[in-house]
């Protein structure tokens, strides 16, 4: 895998280029289709001693500096995280949850941390139902009734406890952050492209309206400074008291008043309650390599590994990458996948879901069997079980390795752009929508056509299903690649095809990034492509029965591949901003 940068002249040469010198990818260039650069345009930034590739290049820096100050993986991700939640508003938090999977070389050991959001004891299967007894989308996606108890302060300063080097306290970690956060820095890239199409939605909210805003109303834009005074706060107490700081005191009492004040149900006893859970990975293997990925609530990691497991059987590497044959197979992998994963997966302290026949060999050959590589298989003849709901798609992942072998891939999100959009007052808390996870009714369409199904029904304490599939792929016990992306129910196959872009087709980790993708999730019978795929192969997928739409929507997977010299990190062009950052 390091063909293209067979000598250490030219592996070293690679790190002063910028992930792919090309024109960033604008708001606008996602919403109408990705348009991948040239393949001899993408380049990975190389590393010796360390890497961290995230979609912000403020964070990623910090993060970075962690490791060449001699901080391990977890290190670098904590602060990497922490940073996030100042310069990545739309995504990055301590006001939503997420997913973290950890290769421990010290300890010689997996491990996945959930700290996904949970709804608050008050909630009820029926919560976000209109008087009419159907769904009412907006209780969910634009109310406080759709903010989950955050889980991301709890997740990192766990993560920082059981595998950090120990070389670092959570203040310190913390401290680049509280310096953004009070300072201020400058407006651009991401925020600056996405900030004026959202800014409606944060300006229900007097409390958002004043950091978000200029003087005259109008949403902050390029080159303006955001300094959030009362988020510094907030984090410095996290600093002087680690989670209690935010989870119990006066933080806790202004975030449930602001959700209650706001229509919500959340209580300080919600928040006193939380507790992040470290979890038994998702484990597989593929081509002789082990996979390591998330484990329920997040759908992610049995997924993919179903998908991986049928696709295994096939000669993936004698068709040409980006082939109707190829693609074609990718495709009804997928298909038969999410057909299962709408069928059985849920929260595991709620859902008993038969996650070793569904990640089993034997069970994908019996899907495989029934794959044939002329035509598409209609969904309506998979199963008939109802389809998962549409999730927020504007999630952000981050990738860490470090010099002595630990790794970390983490996706955390808020759900939609910017959450609810509201700042809990005085504490400069940006707030998820995360509950929208849930299915509102079994059987009850959503806003997208999708139906729902039991095992994700709202429930007090409970987690929405989730797609975030943080994974790291390991040779030997060793790390050697390391992936996830945003993009809801997009992630999985978007993993699935940096994965096979790699250890099928042989390809440097920028170019199995930066290439063209497609996704289907079952229902509905659709793939979604990005721009960039040849008319040719489109309508070859078209006459094998398959119904190709654009676009397919944004993700965005800032990966990193591991080799004998050092680290390759690609940060995705499909957003503005996104950096990989070498040491």
């Amino acid at each position: 895998m390091m063909s293209s940068y067979s000598t250490r002249r030219r592996f070293l040469a690679a790190i002063a280029v910028l992930v792919l010198g090309l024109a960033p990818a604008t708001a606008q260039d996602a919403r109408q289709g990705y348009v991948p650069p040239a393949r001899e345009a993408v380049r990975a930034v190389a590393a010796e001693h360390g890497m961290v590739v995230a979609q912000e290049k403020i964070s990623a820096q910090i993060g970075a500096d962690i490791l060449r100050r001699g901080g391990n993986a977890i290190d670098a991700a904590v602060a990497t995280g922490f940073a996030m939640a100042v310069t990545y508003p739309r995504a990055g938090n301590i006001g939503g949850g997420g997913f973290m999977v950890i290769h421990s070389a010290d300890r010689n050991e997996d491990i996945t941390i959930d700290y996904r959001e949970t709804a608050p004891a008050a909630t009820t299967p029926q919560i976000f139902l209109g008087t009419d007894g159907k769904p009412d989308a907006a209780k969910s996606r634009d109310s406080a009734l759709g903010i989950g108890v955050p889980g991301t302060v709890a997740g990192l300063a766990l993560a920082l406890e059981k595998y950090g080097s120990g070389q670092f306290t959570l203040a310190q970690l913390l401290a680049p952050a509280i310096g953004l956060a009070r300072d201020g820095f400058i407006v651009s890239d991401d925020m600056a492209d996405t900030l004026p199409s959202w800014h409606r939605r944060l300006a229900r909210w007097p409390s958002s309206a004043r950091i978000f805003s200029r003087p005259d109303g109008t949403p902050l834009g390029e080159g303006d400074r955001l300094v959030q005074g009362d988020l510094a706060e907030t984090l410095t107490a996290v600093a002087a008291q680690g989670p209690r700081g935010f989870y119990e005191g006066p933080v806790a009492e202004k975030l449930a008043k602001a959700v209650t004040d706001a229509g919500g149900i959340m209580t300080p006893a919600d928040l006193k309650a939380y507790q992040p859970v470290i979890r038994t990975p998702v484990r597989g293997s593929y081509r002789g390599y082990d996979i390591v990925s998330m484990q329920l609530p997040s759908s992610g990691g049995v997924v993919l590994m179903e998908t991986l497991n049928i696709l295994e059987g096939f000669p993936l590497a004698d068709l040409k990458q980006g082939s109707a044959a190829s693609l074609h197979l990718l495709i009804e992998a997928m298909k038969r996948a999410y057909a299962d994963r709408a069928r059985y997966l849920g929260d595991p302290a709620f859902v008993n879901a038969p996650i070793e026949t569904l990640i089993a060999k034997d069970y994908a050959a019996k899907l495989r069997a029934n794959i044939s590589p002329e035509r598409a298989t209609p969904s309506k003849e998979l199963v008939s079980a109802p389809a998962a709901p549409r999730e927020g798609s504007n999630t952000t992942h981050f990738s860490v390795v470090d010099a002595r072998g630990n790794a970390v891939s983490n996706t955390y999100t808020l759900n939609f752009s910017y959450g609810v959009g509201l700042v809990a007052d005085g504490t400069g808390v940006l707030l998820n929508n995360e509950l929208d996870d849930f299915t509102a009714a079994i059987g009850a369409s959503n806003a997208y056509g999708l139906v729902g199904f039991e095992a994700n029904l709202p429930g007090p304490g409970k987690r929405p299903l989730s797609s975030m599939s943080p994974t790291i792929v390991l040779k030997d016990g060793k790390p050697v690649l390391v992936t996830g992306s945003p993009g809801g129910s997009r992630i999985i196959s978007t993993v699935l095809q940096v994965i096979v872009n790699v250890l099928d087709y042989k390809m440097d980790v920028a170019a199995a990034v930066a290439t063209p993708r497609l996704h289907h999730q079952w229902l509905p019978d659709e793939v979604r492509v990005e721009r960039g795929f040849p008319e040719g192969v489109l309508l070859e997928l078209k006459a094998m029965g398959h119904l190709v739409l654009e676009p397919m929507g944004q993700t965005s997977a800032n990966s990193i591949l591991v080799t004998p010299n050092g680290t390759l990190g690609a940060a995705d062009p499909r957003t503005r901003g996104a950096e990989a950052a070498g040491q």
